[in-house]
């Protein structure tokens, strides 16, 4: 058995359905030509890669590595709600926000 028996198909599905959603939802809020509006567009690429690193590792068959990627992209899009780089509508079932 190996370590990526342990990551169920339902499982990873659910976490790329849910940072899908969030990719979704999210708009942003930083002013157009702020400092923030260039933090907000690079975590946004950054979520943005990682999500489709997800995808490529698992339709590779590598659930393991397309686990830790998904996980890296919501990260990047928790941390610009929390910073309030994206209007997320309030939504902290998608999102982990401070109060």
């Amino acid at each position: 058995m190996t370590v990526r028996d342990h990551i169920d198909d339902s499982h990873l599905s659910r976490y790329l359905e849910t940072t899908a959603r969030a990719l979704a939802t999210l708009r942003i809020v930083a002013p157009e030509r702020s400092f923030s509006r260039k933090l907000a567009d690079d975590f946004l690429l950054m979520a943005g890669s990682y999500y489709e690193d997800a995808l490529h590792f698992r339709d590779t068959g590598d659930k393991v590595n397309a686990f830790a990627s998904v996980n890296y992209a919501h990260g990047w899009l928790d941390c610009g709600a929390r910073l309030g780089l994206f209007d997320v509508g309030g939504d902290d079932s998608l999102f982990t926000l401070y109060e």
